[in-house]
């Protein structure tokens, strides 16, 4: 047996879990049509075959059609639910973890026009920044009926096989009776701590009635609002000793702060830049005073932290749930002490991002995570020993080098700088951003135990790559920033990759035009803002850096609101000229015509970047398939044709060298053309 804290078995009633490490409760929007069908089942079978101890599916299982998911959740009112489930629950048993199912009514957070368009309702009239729906004040036969939707859900779970439930009781319908900022009710359910803890407590005595003692039931709730007004510390451990001192909860989930706004739930669950394990402290406090079996997460990215967490007494079981995005093999690289080849999380959030935008959750750089039935995490080794070159060592070409030499291949890479990393060095730049590097670090590790070689300061061209007889050339050599978007005056500006650089100095009275709408623009907004300079960020959209999304903003502002900062949306530059010792900026809109003019002493324009692949089209002749890609073979996953070009070696492009993207799409590009080569 090992002696490591996270390996230790942990007895929860008459559940054994077979160590310390859980995935909390998530919706990462994969169910088709409410269902957890296939995508969604592998996602959580990959975390269980690795030896998660217990995975929390669902972040809000709907227990009610008047909570209809913002985004796409599964749908416990459906008893459609219960087969579906019940080939999750089986898989993840038959691999030894343990699986529960979060379930939930939403209350206000949700919005009316969702589902079948009924009204939201929640204990109190005031509706929710972050969704913005009225709700209607919930009436008597509302509680009864939703009291009773809950139990309905428990027991489809409980015919699924699943171990048990959890009860999301922090911002919606639950935590909206408990908390006095949003039950506005009288008595029996308004006023006293007691009367705003009764609905909970009704549901969870009808829940228990009908799944009986042997199936766990468990209560994630604020413990803690962190505001002037709201449930405090200590009433935040009185609601736990409710719940412990009624007999009808096994467990609970900690949560301190609120998620009604952007900046709340950026403080609930914290991105990159922001202190690790914020919350773990009071969760043992909680722990130590109710003395209910305690789970917690909250940015624990690391080992370390979550052994840390175990080990002195502040959890009995750590959540990892992002961190099982970026590597759902954690706990098997623990135990098999490879604890360096864990993948960080490096907090980008992209993930969470995604979902609240209405995509489906992806990992900024493990493509695997959410497509393991296309893009399984494991590499097989190819049939033929090959030569691959690659030029760029950003993120894409990295990632080339390690799926290839993972494979088997020969692998070469060249680089024109001094040390990898591609744009991201640029991003890491920014202090906050600086966990971005994890990415480049881990590839780079992972190349050297595989035995890539590197040539840096080698700027490579077309007869380098010939000389080493490849049979693949993929080039990742990335892109290079535009400025050329106006009708006159394109060389009076500077991009934002100039003052992220340290190549040009900040301005005094800066417009910082972004059309990109990505990270870069506020990363050097926020540079020049921190130099006391006046800053506008102007842009043509009717809402500034679309692209940097909603918890990843909440930095930005805070950094820069107290600042001189303002944000220009819905006007277009049109033009720069010279005026004396400043700069004249025309400027116009989309929505009518428009010419006003405004001076600067420095305008930065952020317009993406254009491919830098000068080399690609060198070789596209010389190369065997012309530079080709077969689309339906690359999403199907099965190897490119060989082409119809003169003998030789095969020749590919990904990431920002194909076109400007993301990381993810750089890192996509690579895995899912390599892993086949």
């Amino acid at each position: 047996m090992s002696n490591d804290p996270l390996l230790q078995p942990y007895q929860l009633k008459h559940l054994t879990l077979r160590n310390r490490i859980m995935t909390t409760s998530h919706e990462p929007a994969y169910p088709e049509d409410g269902m957890p069908k296939d995508r969604y089942r592998l996602y959580h079978l990959e975390r269980a075959k690795a030896g998660v101890a217990l995975t929390m599916t669902a972040g809000s299982a709907a227990v009610s059609k008047d909570s209809p998911p913002v985004f796409n959740n599964i749908l416990a009112y459906k008893d459609e639910v219960v087969p579906w489930m019940k080939r999750l629950a089986d898989d993840c048993h038959e691999a030894g973890a343990a699986v529960m199912i979060q379930l939930t009514h939403l209350g206000r957070r949700t919005r009316w026009d969702k589902g079948d368009w009924l009204p939201v309702v929640a204990a109190g009239p005031a509706r929710e920044p972050s969704h913005r729906a009225f709700p209607k004040v919930v009436e008597d036969w509302d509680i009864t009926r939703i009291i009773n939707d809950y139990a309905d859900a428990a027991e489809r779970m409980q015919a699924a096989g699943l171990d048990g439930v959890e009860f999301e009781c922090y911002g919606h319908l639950m935590d909206q009776f408990m908390s006095p900022f949003t039950n506005a009710l009288p008595a029996p359910y308004g006023g006293s701590l007691e009367n705003r803890a009764r609905f909970s407590m009704e549901v969870l005595a009808a829940c228990r009635k009908r799944v009986g003692d042997r199936f766990l039931l468990g209560v994630r709730y604020t413990a803690d609002e962190g505001e002037p007004g709201g449930i405090d510390a200590d009433e935040g451990i009185a609601i736990g000793k409710m719940f412990r001192d009624s007999g009808l909860v096994d467990f609970l989930n900690i949560i301190k702060g609120r998620i009604h706004t952007d900046p709340a739930m950026t403080d609930v669950i914290p991105i990159q830049g922001m202190r690790a394990a914020p919350h773990l402290d009071f969760a043992g406090r909680v722990r130590a005073e109710v003395g209910l079996p305690t789970f917690h997460a909250a940015r624990i990215p690391d080992v370390a932290t979550a052994r840390h967490a175990v080990a002195t007494g502040q959890l009995d079981m750590v959540g990892m749930t992002r961190a099982h995005m970026a590597d759902p093999h954690i706990v098997q690289k623990i135990t098999e002490g490879r604890e360096a080849d864990i993948r960080p999380c490096v907090g980008a959030t992209y993930c969470l991002d995604r979902i609240y935008q209405g995509g489906m959750a992806l990992c900024i750089h493990n493509p695997s995570t959410g497509r393991e039935e296309t893009m399984p995490h494991s590499i097989a080794p190819a049939p033929r020993r090959k030569k691959v070159v690659i030029v760029g060592a950003g993120p894409a070409g990295l990632e080339a080098a390690r799926v290839a030499a993972e494979r088997g291949h020969s692998v070469l890479v060249f680089e024109a700088a001094a040390e990898p990393g591609g744009q991201i060095l640029l991003t890491a730049r920014t202090p906050r951003r600086r966990e971005m590097i994890g990415i480049i670090d881990w590839r780079m590790a992972q190349c050297a135990a595989k035995g890539v070689e590197f040539r840096f300061n080698t700027f490579a061209e077309a007869s380098d790559v010939v000389a080493e007889s490849p049979d693949v050339v993929v080039i990742a050599t990335g892109g290079l920033p535009t400025t050329d978007v106006l009708s006159a005056g394109n060389d009076l500006v500077v991009s934002t990759w100039d003052i992220l650089s340290g190549d040009v100095k900040p301005g005094t009275n800066v417009l910082l035009y972004d059309d990109a709408g990505d990270h870069a623009a506020m990363q050097a907004a926020q540079l020049i803002a921190e130099t006391g300079a006046k800053v506008e960020v102007m842009t043509p959209d009717r809402t500034f850096a679309p692209d940097v999304m909603a918890m990843n903003l909440v930095p930005y502002m805070r950094a820069m609101q107290d600042k001189d900062v303002t944000f220009t949306v819905t006007y277009r530059l049109l033009s720069v000229a010279r005026a004396g010792n400043q700069l004249q900026a025309t400027i116009g809109s989309d929505y009518m015509k428009l010419a006003k003019t405004a001076l600067y002493d420095q305008v930065v324009v952020n317009h993406g970047t254009q491919p830098l692949a000068e080399i690609y089209f060198d070789l596209k002749p010389l190369s065997a398939n012309l530079g080709m890609v077969d689309h339906d073979a690359l999403i199907d996953g099965r190897p490119q044709p060989d082409g119809d070009g003169p003998p030789g070696f095969a020749l590919y492009r990904i990431g920002d060298a194909v076109a400007a993207r993301n990381t993810h799409a750089a890192i996509y590009d690579a895995l899912r053309l390599l892993r086949v080569v």
